[in-house]
């Protein structure tokens, strides 16, 4: 019987499950939002929380604490300079899961785990067609343009 057993054990090595919740959180840290299993979003969860809680400290000792936890310097500088001041005034329930369904290979619950206060970018034309339009559009004179042009030629030519 699994009494007093809270911890989920992934079917990994505890050294392996650690650098596993690290690097979710680290990625939850940089990209603000995550896709994974609803298992590892909820240990995710937990960890990131107390990071956060670490983080709104602001200690030396706390910022050495979540080094130790997370394993990697910008991810830590990351959450101190800006998820935890985002944080400052709530006392908890930083992040939420969101269920999207299942995984197509294996059909594993999946779930989205972001921020509360992350809201996703509306999607543009990517940023190199738009530089190609206006490219274009300079390159290519209207055809009000080219009256123009040669109306000032003709009349040059008649001053010359």
């Amino acid at each position: 019987m699994r009494h007093l057993r809270n911890t989920v054990k992934l079917g990994r090595s505890p050294a392996h499950r650690e650098a596993l919740l690290a690097s979710l959180v680290c990625n939850l840290i940089i990209a603000r939002r995550i896709r994974t299993t609803i298992v590892k979003s909820k240990l995710a969860r937990s960890l990131a929380e107390k990071m956060v809680t670490l983080a709104k400290e602001g200690s030396l000792h706390s910022r050495r604490q979540a080094i130790a936890t997370l394993r990697r310097k910008e991810c830590v500088a990351q959450l101190f300079t800006e998820v935890a001041p985002v944080f400052k005034d709530r006392k908890g329930g930083y992040t939420r899961i969101t269920r999207i369904g299942q995984r197509g290979g294996d059909g594993a619950e999946m779930a989205y785990l972001e921020w509360i206060n992350f809201v996703p970018a509306v999607k543009k034309a990517a940023p190199e067609a738009e530089a190609k339009d206006t490219k274009e559009a300079a390159k290519e004179p209207t055809k009000e343009t080219k009256k123009e042009s040669k109306k000032v030629s003709k009349k040059e030519g008649a001053t010359a």
